[in-house]
């Protein structure tokens, strides 16, 4: 991990808690230019009923039209494994680095990732879990809800 790495994923984490003091699912990520902040965002499929708008997908959208060479020296900064959808975000914008705050709540291709030059650091942050596991608590029927809809099974 790099010394930065604390710093940038405390402002996915305040990303996150966006999200959840709006109703939402806590995930939230942060995109880095070059020690700089270039676009931050959270999770809205709840608050605005959006089918993509994940934390990393917000926040890619919410840097604006970036050159590629410049999305190349970016790293994202996400509370939670990506998803298959945003990994092909990643990949696609060739996003050079994705730091995870944490993957067991849930995993996503992260092998895809990797094997497609992406450097990923996972840095298993309690506070990360712990956010995402007391909202599927406290929001049981939400969170199936949302799983049901990607084709997961709550069974």
């Amino acid at each position: 991990m790099q010394s930065e790495d604390y710093k940038f994923m405390a402002e996915a984490i305040e990303e996150a808690k966006k999200s959840l003091n709006e109703g939402g699912i806590p995930i939230g990520a942060v995109l880095v230019k070059d020690g700089t902040i270039v676009g931050r965002g959270h999770n809205k499929l709840i608050q605005t009923g959006s089918t993509i708008l994940h934390g990393e997908m917000d926040c890619i959208e919410n840097a604006g039209r970036l050159k590629g060479v410049d999305y190349n020296k970016c790293t994202l900064y996400t509370t939670l494994s990506p998803c298959t959808m945003c990994s092909g975000t990643i990949l696609l914008y060739n996003i050079s680095r994705v730091v995870i705050g944490e993957n067991t709540t849930l995993i996503g291709p992260e092998k895809l990732l990797k094997d497609n030059g992406v450097e990923v650091t996972v840095m298993q942050m309690d506070e990360c879990r712990e956010l995402l596991e007391k909202f599927i608590e406290e929001n049981k029927e939400k969170w199936e809800a949302e799983l049901e809809k990607v084709g997961f099974s709550t069974d």
